[in-house]
């Protein structure tokens, strides 16, 4: 098995092959080069696969001719490679020559940007996970009959995945207190899921409120407690145009109409990436799963065969896992005229469940379509109400300053009292309903209880 090896830098050849046509190579050059690799030769072929090599006999030969030509530390593959098929490939390749398919290789480039403990655990997970039947085709049917607790390296990976799967589930129960916590304390949980260079990290930076010195210092001396955010939320989330900005989760703080909003941009979704790695993501997945909401983000401007393949997949995804409601979003309209953006709407809207909101068009780098998107999620957040009615004082004045920061809040004063009626999150309106209660006793004299 060859986990761990470095790719920087490393001069590799690339494969590919397609039934139907004429491969192109330009995506896993561009994969192979954020990965670290330097493209220095290409063999493709047309031709359905081979169960031997994936590309036919001859042309297996010609890649291995061309790896020692180029003096190439590797051979990318666009596409997967069964066991059997990896095992025969590197027989034809020069002696120490790495041979790494597509996922092999998308899990090295989330390996880069894996900072975290979540993160790096979710990364070498799904690492092992796949690599572990490669590495079982390849060691000495000997060693696999005569395995014993020690110097096996199919158990030593085995006990390890057992390792980082006790580790994820500890990161797993963290997050939900986490999430919990921020609930408790207020803030709808909004996911940003998608694809890759769909425009993610540039929405959530178009829907989160801008925080600059000056109101980062107020919060830090005090000045303004209740509208402190979590300590773990960022404060600044990358934007980059590359196929992976980091696999680690980004979230900011907005407000949609007066209520409170965590807006988490999670990692992006990867063509032809096999179910079963992506929920190797569990941490990333559990973000959109414990989430009120889900912006499901897809690239307008792509073609609109690939548009509709990269939506199948998104909306796929998230409805096994989201439990909230999914908003299918266009971004980058800018970038397609009228005829086409009702093409793609067409193309988003037939494949999110029937359960989605209508696919809403907008740019997020110029803000074209935001208020709509944010009329849409304010719809879709799960919302309570409460209507009481308090003695027009102190108090009352400081729970309607509370609820004005966290929902949709009306006053009618009336001499002495003030009507109240409040929308918002369904944990905010039980607070306020407690906190009312507190300033209130049986005849509405006497003790009022807490302050809010």
């Amino acid at each position: 098995m060859q986990s761990g090896h470095s790719s920087t830098g490393g001069r590799a050849v690339v494969a590919a092959r397609d039934a139907d046509e004429e491969p192109q190579t330009d995506e896993i050059s561009a994969l192979a080069a954020a990965a670290g690799y330097r493209v220095v030769d290409a063999v493709t072929q047309r031709r359905r696969e081979d169960t031997t090599y994936n590309l036919g006999r001859g042309k297996a030969e010609e890649l291995g001719r061309a790896v020692a030509d180029a003096d190439a530390a590797a051979v990318v593959f666009d596409g997967e490679l069964t066991p059997g098929q990896y095992a025969n490939l590197r027989g034809l390749l020069p002696p120490d020559t790495a041979v790494v398919d597509r996922y092999r290789l998308v899990l090295d480039i989330f390996a880069e940007g894996a900072s975290s403990t979540a993160a790096q655990a979710q990364v070498e997970l799904a690492t092992l996970r796949y690599e572990l039947p490669r590495l079982r085709q390849v060691t000495e049917e000997s060693l696999l009959n005569e395995a014993t607790e020690k110097g096996s390296p199919v158990l030593d990976a085995e006990r390890r995945m057992d390792a980082l799967r006790r580790t994820l589930d500890d990161v797993a129960d963290e997050a939900a207190s986490r999430r919990e916590r921020r609930r408790a304390d207020g803030f709808d949980l909004v996911a940003v899921a998608g694809y890759t260079n769909a425009g993610k990290s540039t929405l959530l930076h178009r829907l989160a409120d801008d925080l600059d010195a000056d109101a980062a210092a107020a919060r830090q001396d005090g000045s303004d407690p209740g509208r402190e955010p979590p300590a773990d939320v960022d404060r600044a989330a990358g934007i980059a145009d590359r196929l992976f900005e980091t696999l680690e989760t980004t979230t900011r703080r907005g407000t949609v109409d007066g209520r409170r909003v965590l807006f988490t941009d999670t990692v992006g979704l990867v063509d032809d990436l096999p179910h079963d790695l992506v929920r190797s993501f569990s941490a990333t997945l559990d973000e959109i799963r414990g989430s009120d909401a889900v912006l499901a983000v897809v690239d307008a401007a792509a073609p609109p065969e690939t548009l509709r393949r990269r939506a199948d997949v998104t909306m796929s995804v998230l409805a096994g896992e989201a439990s909230g409601a999914v908003i299918p979003v266009l971004n980058k309209v800018d970038r397609v005229d009228d005829a086409a953006l009702a093409e793609r709407r067409r193309l988003v809207a037939d494949a999110a469940p029937d359960s989605a909101a209508d696919p809403v068009a907008v740019s997020a780098l110029s803000g074209d379509g935001a208020e709509s998107l944010r009329a849409a999620l304010l719809d879709a957040l799960p919302t309570d109400s409460a209507a009481f009615t308090l003695r027009n004082d102190g108090d009352a004045q400081r729970l309607l300053a509370w609820l004005y920061d966290r929902g949709d809040t009306g006053a009618a004063y009336r001499g002495d009292t003030v009507d109240v009626e409040f929308t918002g999150n369904p944990a905010v309106v039980a607070e306020a309903e407690r906190r009312v209660a507190a300033l209130r006793t049986d005849d509405g004299t006497g003790d009022r209880g807490d302050d809010p």
